[in-house]
């Protein structure tokens, strides 16, 4: 019995360990971040209350329909 436990231990792990890189991958994402600031940046007022009362996607959203390049982000 401690012997199956000690060659499937490792194999758990392993699985553990593939498991949290798919969930830390989007996590380590860049690009959302220059988005952002290049947003801000040239945001008008009406895309940041959109963006501070419904979320970043619908500002951006507006964002790339006023400049004219739908679905772009």
């Amino acid at each position: 019995m401690f012997i199956y436990l000690a060659l499937l231990f490792p194999v758990l792990i392993l699985v553990v360990l593939i498991a949290m890189e798919r969930v830390e991958q989007p996590l380590r994402v860049d690009q959302l971040g220059l988005d952002l600031e290049s947003f801000l940046d040239t945001a008008r007022p009406e895309e940041v209350e959109t963006f501070v009362s419904e979320g970043f996607g619908p500002a951006l959203d507006r964002y790339w329909k006023r400049r004219g390049k739908v679905g772009a982000h």
